[in-house]
């Protein structure tokens, strides 16, 4: 059924569903009507679920469920008015009214009284209301007298859309319908004013979900391209053109048959996940969550592949499915606009050239034959649409035309040299090139250009790190590579920006961007396979070898400098060293550092912060002057300790130290140290360690709130102890905080100097000096006994985070240059992680000198540089026992964890 459906028949119910003949006789044999109709529906409500899950689609049992609960419904009216029946008239409103009901539907009744109320019909619709609740029918309901109705609709669109998709169910039929004329177009929202309206609304409604749908828990029913999408052409269309149906649409020429079948085959598609949905969950719900999707691939015959899950498989088919309903949507709507606001607006097109010209602001083929004869100039509208950017839209006649002759765009095609020649102009474009494509995308154009992109589209990634599809993720790669260039953007990276002004080709740059992801799902290593495809391209496309090699090189390196940033010691000279080498010159890395950081903002709008900036600045800074000073003169340890210290006495000076303060306190202190933090975080250790004075000996906490590397600093100097870090990260654990970043150093004298960088997810009411002094007692009270073990961590796992199972690999490698050794420990994050590895390490009594804490989406990926109690590397038999105990804890115990009982 369409979004007009005609009024559901009780004639439809079969016997097996509801038989009312003996219903009927039960209520006349005088039982108790609430347990018999409360049975009567649940009994309809099992057998419809139960056609459903032997395969009977969902088109065919909704408006069964409408006819079902008329049958209720009105029965329970008749028994609580009595004699009043005929006194008020009671309607199906909203979906409901439509004749569409999925199993956990609110049914949405309104009560049309007389302006007089006779006596007792008031106490007669609360018992009907009550009674229809104690039967287990989810009501919404409204009592209003027809001039209600209309200062209701004057007022509010929502409630004039609602008693537009109102019908009778029982009552006084001349209420109704002297409803439906006072609140009818020629008195309420004549259909210009509707329309209108209704498009503003979905606007404001499309926002709410960021205009886009391809996110990772979608609404099905709100976000754009979903049910309320075909609802809204549905509502225009009644309004203004007084259609019954969606097929109405054919016979006035807004639909061709082809596009008519593809609306309403998503909308039967949307109302089968919907009806799942709703007996999977129990309840209404609309939004496809975590805790669903697995299942729902199960229940529409998805199967797991060697390179593609099955939920990935069935959101790739739901996100395609919403992207052809939005651009069905876009292109109605546009029909709507020229029809009903500028069907009186004679204006002359302006002539493009001979292919296209501009009318009402809208561009559109001077000739339906255009794309016929001159199959390249569906590249050619895009770029005159950037060099033109007056120009509002697509005409949606021309919408259509590119719909139907997309097909030609095929090898044949690809190998023409003027569509090779066009889209290159499109990305050399100074402006538009990510809307111009974006419109390709949602008009199928770049899929079929670039075939690759075609398989990406849709493609989802089950998993957190990834809150886009592949083919959205990418073109806002993209779009984040334009924004360095515009110069109202300049001032949210100054750096980047300047960077990419000197770019000499940044349609390099673009393309690298645009092929990045583009191998995603075929198995095997996406960036080689994706950089051999832009190497093709561009070859294809007439750029030079060393331009075609630079592209791929990109394209194969994507991940390198946020690996490298975030898994990789990079105070570590030896390790700039490789990077720099890996990189090989400034304009590389200049491109590199333009992709990473455009790459990780269009991954998740949460993962970009202060500290991934400021880690990635650090790596770019250091690999600049590495590559500066010659890729065959590494830079020396000693030169980089001597410059810190230098850099760090200045600012000391200043503050009034003395040189030989300074000294003594400095003198156990390993070149690491000065490594690993910069002068001004080294100026602030050693200042409050003086001001500290004899008080040195116990723990002494720093916090700051306002961090350079974002979040809050917390910093701990202290006697040395096999189980300090466990201490530190349980009690960071205990104030709710979530670690990003640890540093561990020891010094000579057997003290050790540890910082967190560390930031909580919850609001806090707390005043931040209040805060502040907390976290210090906390952290002081957790160090005070060393010897003490701390208590694993028992904070309960996110929702979202108990639906990914990520294997747990622990992993050891031999730090030789620092006589430790590294363990990389991966495993699904979970709240208080690190306070149950120090627990263990504690349990060890492992010692650790550092840590690199990253967490990517559901996968915790942390590297442990650890030693005995002796500040021995760990040998062998340590090795497996701490891998054993590490496995059991995150396998095995790790699930009570995550429902949160402890360990």
């Amino acid at each position: 059924m369409a979004a007009l459906a005609p009024e559901a028949t009780a004639a439809s119910i079969d016997r097996q569903l509801l038989d009312l003949d003996h219903l009927d006789a039960r209520l006349a044999a005088g039982e108790n009507a609430t347990p018999v109709l409360q049975q009567a529906l649940r009994d309809a409500d099992e057998t419809l679920a139960a056609r459903f899950l032997e395969g009977t689609p969902a088109f065919e049992l909704v408006p069964l469920r409408a006819a079902v609960m008329d049958e209720i419904v009105t029965r329970v009216w008749t028994l609580c008015l009595g004699s009043l029946v005929d006194e008020a008239c009671l309607a199906a409103v909203g979906g409901y009214g439509r004749g569409e009901l999925h199993p956990a539907s609110d049914t949405d009744l309104m009560i049309i009284i007389p302006a007089t109320l006779p006596d007792g019909l008031e106490a007669c619709l609360a018992d009907l209301v009550t009674r229809l609740w104690d039967i287990g029918i989810e009501v919404g309901h409204s009592v209003r007298s027809i001039a209600d109705c209309v200062t209701e609709a004057e007022k509010d669109i929502t409630v004039a859309t609602n008693l537009m998709e109102s019908r009778v169910l029982a009552g006084d039929r001349q209420l109704f319908d002297a409803m439906q004329t006072a609140t009818s177009p020629f008195r309420v929202w004549p259909g210009p004013a509707f329309f209108e309206a209704k498009l503003a609304e979905q606007q404001r409604r499309h926002e709410r979900y960021h205009d886009t749908a391809y996110n990772l828990e979608p609404n099905l029913k709100e976000s754009p391209g979903g049910l309320r999408d075909i609802h809204m052409v549905g509502w225009v269309a009644k309004r203004h053109f007084s259609a019954r149906a969606l097929s109405d649409l054919v016979g006035l020429g807004f639909l061709t048959e082809s596009e008519y079948e593809d609306l309403i085959q998503g909308q039967h598609f949307l109302w089968d996940i919907r009806f799942a949905l709703h007996l999977l969950a129990g309840r209404r719900e609309d939004r496809l969550l975590f805790d669903f999707q697995s299942e729902l691939a199960r229940q529409f015959g998805y199967k797991d592949t060697e390179h593609t899950l099955a939920v990935e498989q069935f959101m790739q088919r739901y996100y395609r499915m919403i992207m052809r309903l939005t651009r069905l949507n876009e292109m109605l709507l546009q029909l709507y606009q020229e029809t009903i606001l500028y069907a009186d607006v004679d204006e002359k097109p302006t002539l493009l050239n001979k292919r296209f010209q501009v009318k009402r602001g809208f561009i559109e083929v001077t000739h339906r034959n255009v794309f016929r004869r001159y199959p390249f100039a569906m590249l050619e509208l895009f770029l005159l649409m950037q060099q033109h950017p007056e120009i509002r839209g697509i005409r949606a006649a021309t919408v259509r035309l590119l719909r139907e002759h997309r097909d030609r765009i095929d090898a044949r095609f690809r190998r023409d040299l003027r569509a090779r020649s066009l889209f290159m102009e499109i990305l050399r474009q100074p402006s538009g090139i990510t809307h111009a494509l974006r419109r390709m995308h949602g008009h199928g154009v770049l899929g079929r250009y670039i075939p690759a992109f075609a398989e990406i589209t849709g493609r989802m990634q089950y998993d957190l790190f990834h809150v886009y599809t592949v083919d959205t993720h990418t073109l806002m790669v993209v779009r984040n590579l334009r924004r360095f260039g515009v110069a109202k953007h300049h001032d949210e990276f100054p750096l980047l920006s300047e960077m990419h002004a000197r770019l000499p080709k940044p349609e390099l740059l673009y393309l690298a961007g645009l092929f990045h992801d583009i191998a995603k799902g075929r198995g095997g290593d996406h960036s080689e396979l994706g950089a051999e495809d832009a190497y093709a391209f561009c070859l294809q496309h007439g750029l030079s070898r060393y331009d075609c090699r630079f592209v791929a090189w990109l394209v194969r390196k994507h991940l390198l400098m946020s690996m490298t940033a975030q898994r990789r010691d990079i105070s570590d000279p030896g390790v700039i060293n490789e990077f720099a080498v890996e990189v090989g010159d400034l304009n590389h890395l200049d491109h590199l550092y333009l992709l990473t950081v455009a790459d990780i903002r269009a991954t998740d709008p949460k993962l970009w912060n202060s500290w991934r900036e400021s880690l990635l600045l650090e790596l770019y800074r250091r690999t600049s002057r590495a590559v500066r000073r010659g890729l065959g003169r590494p830079i020396d340890e000693d030169e980089l300790v001597a410059e810190a210290q230098h850099r760090a006495r200045e600012l000391l000076r200043r503050r009034g130290l003395h040189h030989m303060t300074v000294r003594s306190i400095w003198r156990h202190f390993t070149p690491d140290y000065f490594l690993r933090y910069s002068a001004a975080e080294v100026a602030w250790h050693t200042e409050a360690i003086h001001s500290a004075g004899d008080a040195a000996h116990a723990p002494l906490v720093l916090i700051e709130t306002d961090a350079k590397r974002g979040g809050m600093e917390v910093f701990i100097y202290t006697r040395d102890r096999a189980n300090i870090f466990a201490l530190a990260v349980s009690a960071l654990d205990q104030l709710g905080l979530d670690i990003l970043d640890a540093r561990i150093i020891t010094t000579d004298n057997g003290y050790t100097l540890d910082s967190f960088l560390v930031q909580s997810e919850r609001d806090e009411a707390e005043a931040p000096e209040a805060r502040v002094e907390r976290m210090r007692e906390t952290l002081i009270n957790h160090l005070h006994d060393p010897q003490a073990l701390p208590e694993p961590s028992s904070r309960i796992a996110p929702r979202r985070l108990r639906h990914f199972k990520t294997p747990t690999q622990v992993d050891f490698s031999d730090d030789t240059r620092n006589d430790r050794t590294a363990m990389e420990l991966i495993t699904g994050d979970q709240p208080g992680l690190l306070a149950q590895v120090g627990y263990i390490f504690a349990r060890h009594g492992l010692r650790v000198q550092n840590a690199k804490i990253a967490t990517i989406g559901e996968r915790a990926e942390d590297v442990f540089f650890v030693t005995d109690d002796e500040n021995n590397p760990l040998s062998s038999a340590m090795r497996q026992q701490l891998r054993s105990d590490l496995l059991s804890a995150f396998e095995g115990e790790s699930d009570i964890m995550r429902r949160g009982d402890g360990v």
